[in-house]
């Protein structure tokens, strides 16, 4: 956890590890050989607490002019998941994260991300935990708060989740679609896969080549349909521009591609059931 001894880095590192995350260190320059909620040890460097606790990945909660800094020294430390939950990153600055990512071998996600939740066993983020219940729903998406509205949906209809993924909102992100389709593609623990999606940008269009190649349905729900051109709708990267990343081509690639796309995020959790139930038909005659 960078930035751990801030406000909103120490309310979180307590939300994680109510939820069950495994927090065992902190980095905060300057901070170094203090504790802080019971024991958690705060180190000045990324790499002195890697040297210690060999952390399988590092979440950051510092401000956006300090960000690539921070994200260097987290991949330079050898930590191979950098999570970055901090908005207004400039492109820039991101571009030099992605591309020292690919050097040593590691998947950043985000910036402007809710992060990553593996339901009812951890979480790594801002993603409020008592939304999510254990199940085989995998949920991808750039929005945190539609991921929110779809989760609380599934879950009160009894429709878990595997693993919820925040791709972030920004024009530049790490980890993309595409990537995450693929993980669910080969995840034993999931059945059906919920892409969340906005206007703007072509990180939907981008997954349809995975989609088509996908052995697990898709269910799709694309915010902003009646956004007019120029509109944004609270993410950087939701933006239209000359014609493109308007609702209408996301739809249609998405369904070319055979997602089943939903028009309300409300629809979402009775597809899922569709799905699920004709899954169930397909292995039952196998």
């Amino acid at each position: 956890m960078q930035g751990i001894t801030g406000r909103q880095g120490l309310f979180h590192t307590q939300q994680m590890c109510a939820y069950g995350t495994r927090v065992v260190a902190g980095v905060t320059p300057g901070r170094g050989g203090q504790s802080v909620l019971r024991g958690i040890p705060v180190y000045d460097s990324v790499r002195e607490a890697a040297d210690e606790h060999s952390p399988d990945a590092s979440v950051l909660f510092v401000p956006a002019p300090m960000a690539k800094d921070a994200a260097l020294e987290a991949l330079d430390a050898d930590v191979k998941t950098v999570v970055i939950i901090t908005e207004h990153v400039p492109v820039h600055d991101v571009l030099c994260i992605l591309a020292y990512a690919r050097v040593t071998a590691s998947v950043v996600v985000g910036p402007n991300t809710f992060g990553v939740v593996s339901a009812a066993r951890s979480k790594i983020g801002i993603a409020p935990g008592s939304l999510f219940c254990e199940g085989v729903v995998g949920i991808v998406a750039r929005s945190g708060t539609l991921t929110y509205e779809i989760a609380s949906d599934l879950s009160r209809n009894r429709l878990g989740q595997s693993t919820v993924v925040g791709i972030g909102g920004d024009p530049v992100v790490g980890l993309s679609f595409r990537d995450v389709l693929m993980q669910f593609e080969s995840d034993r623990d999931t059945q059906v896969v919920v892409l969340v999606g906005e206007i703007g940008g072509s990180a939907e269009e981008d997954a349809c080549e995975m989609i088509e190649q996908m052995t697990k349905p898709v269910v799709a729900y694309i915010a902003g349909k009646t956004a007019p051109a120029g509109t944004r709708m609270g993410h950087a990267g939701a933006i239209i521009e000359r014609g493109r990343g308007g609702y209408e081509q996301k739809v249609a690639a998405l369904r070319r591609a055979g997602a089943q796309v939903v028009p309300l995020a409300q629809e979402v959790s009775n597809e899922v059931r569709r799905l699920l139930g004709e899954r169930a038909v397909k292995e039952e005659e196998h």
